[in-house]
């Protein structure tokens, strides 16, 4: 399985609406960031196992896409970090991230 990256509002609008009737799993990557490359590559990790299926997995890069980074932010109430991933179900938090918490067995852990 694999991500998708989201890049405008308009994205992150949408998929944020239809986080009502499938869930959602945001992953907030810093390209200039060691530990953000660390995190990215459990989340790929992850993703290259056996994921939850009935997720949309989704990444941001917060820096090329500061404008959707804030509004994840606005929307979900969750302090921006990154690294970060947000699992959201029906537009609202379950459980967040960030640093060197997001590990494979972490999100293993949480979703499976």
């Amino acid at each position: 399985m694999t991500y998708r990256e989201i890049t405008t509002v308009e994205e992150w609008d949408n998929i944020f609406q239809a986080s009502e009737t499938k869930p959602l799993v945001v992953f907030k990557h810093s390209t200039t960031c060691p530990v953000s490359a660390n995190a990215h590559e459990e989340f790929s990790q992850y993703l290259g196992g056996s994921p939850k299926d009935n997720i949309d997995y989704v990444l941001v890069k917060v820096i090329e896409s500061r404008p959707v980074s804030n509004k994840i932010a606005e929307d979900t109430g969750v302090k921006h970090e990154s690294p970060q991933i947000i699992y959201i179900d029906k537009k609202a938090k379950v459980w967040t991230a960030s640093h060197w918490s997001v590990t494979k067995a972490h999100i293993g852990a949480v979703l499976d």
